[in-house]
């Protein structure tokens, strides 16, 4: 089958690789209709290669058909399902208590980390991802989402981590009824965020410095600011002009550590890359090189005795934080991967031909498997009006 491969930094290619196989009774096999590029993805991209390996299957976004099952899954081939991006069983305390992407059943305990992950580096079990014409589904009795044939793949893609990660965050902002967020950074995951906060009747407020992003979120009644229009100001301040001078009642970062504003961070992302992957490793892990201006304007923004909630990716172990502020403000601090399969179900009659959320147009760029490798290059760098892209092996 074909599919997409990293070979370093900026560097994946489509090309051939052997298909997947049933290996467990819990397993199924699919075959790929859509998976889209998501902005965790740029991370292999640019910053993470010293945990991938040369030949590593990329994509945790995948909608498709059934074409086998384990003697222990209760699906049938031709059935049409999303896969969510963790991989959990469905049955330990960790995923009865709905924290499914802490399961202790495929927990990475070697790496110390939660849930095993598709196509998401050796932090997350090396599992083979999703930008493929085929993928191998494991724990597929429990984590696959059925959808019925007849939509648009698009109306039900997103389930497999935009829609959910985006919800947990509103979900994890804990916005009292009628109150406002802040959201920072409307790539993809922000800008459903948004969506959902507005259609829940909060006050949105989003930040950003992409045009066309913030023109995209404006259309479902939000309000928007430019960071390069505030000409000095501090954005905090600018923020609280819109909340009555105390600043809103959360603030979501959607932005991680792609964040702007940070040389000495980009400077050390630079010099990982050319590191022996094992030095590298050590110090992605544990020094604080990550760009923490997002969180730190987060913190700043927020009111007293607000939340902020951080659906944006972080990394370093060593990251300094504006604890004084913190404690002083009694904020409280909310974060994580989505649980996918503890929120499916609140979204799914979301999902409708009303299409509130704007899923079926969500996507800016549709595109065969074989131009993945320019849509990463887009995403990345912004061009092209480039928000999400969905790939079609």
């Amino acid at each position: 089958m074909k599919a997409l491969t990293w070979h370093g930094t900026r560097d994946v290619r489509v090309e051939t690789v052997p298909d997947p196989v049933i290996q467990e009774p819990t397993d199924a096999t699919i075959r790929v209709t859509s998976t889209g590029i998501c902005g965790s993805d740029l991370h292999l991209y640019e910053v993470l290669g010293p945990f991938l390996t040369e030949g590593d299957i990329l994509g945790h976004e995948p909608i498709g058909i059934v074409e086998e099952v384990g003697t222990a899954v209760d699906l049938e081939v031709g059935d049409r399902v999303v896969i969510p991006f963790p991989i959990a069983c469905g049955a330990c305390v960790m995923c009865e208590s709905g924290l499914q992407t802490q399961c202790e059943t495929t927990q990475v305990r070697e790496q110390g980390m939660g849930a095993a992950l598709y196509g998401y580096t050796k932090l997350y079990g090396s599992v083979p991802g999703a930008q493929a014409e085929y993928l191998r589904v494991l724990r597929a009795d429990y984590n696959p989402i059925k959808v019925p044939h007849g939509p648009p793949d698009d109306r039900f893609l997103y389930l497999s981590d935009v829609l959910p990660t985006a919800w947990q965050a509103v979900e994890y902002a804990a916005v009292p009824e009628g109150g406002s967020v802040a959201v920072l950074g409307v790539g993809p995951i922000g800008d459903m965020v948004c969506r959902i906060a507005a259609l829940r009747g909060l006050q949105v407020i989003a930040v950003d410095l992409v045009p066309e992003r913030l023109t995209r979120v404006r259309r479902f009644g939000v309000e928007t600011i430019d960071i390069r229009d505030i000409d000095g100001h501090e954005l905090a301040d600018v923020i609280r002009n819109f909340t009555e001078g105390r600043g809103p009642d959360a603030v979501i970062d959607a932005v991680g550590m792609e964040a702007h504003g940070s040389p000495m961070a980009t400077a050390a992302h630079r010099i990982a890359a050319f590191l022996p992957d094992r030095l590298a490793e050590r110090m992605m892990q544990t020094a604080g090189i990550d760009r923490l201006a997002s969180l730190h304007a987060a913190v700043d923004i927020v009111r007293r005795g607000g939340t902020v909630s951080v659906v944006g990716v972080y990394g370093g172990e060593a990251d300094p934080m504006p604890m004084l502020q913190m404690f002083d403000k009694q904020i409280q601090l909310r974060m994580g991967q989505a649980n996918v399969r503890r929120w499916a179900d609140d979204i799914l009659p979301l999902l409708s031909d009303d299409d509130p959320l704007g899923v079926d147009t969500f996507a800016t760029h549709r595109m065969a498997l074989a131009d993945a490798p320019h849509g990463y290059e887009i995403f990345q760098h912004k061009k092209d009006g480039a928000s999400k892209i969905v790939l079609t092996p």
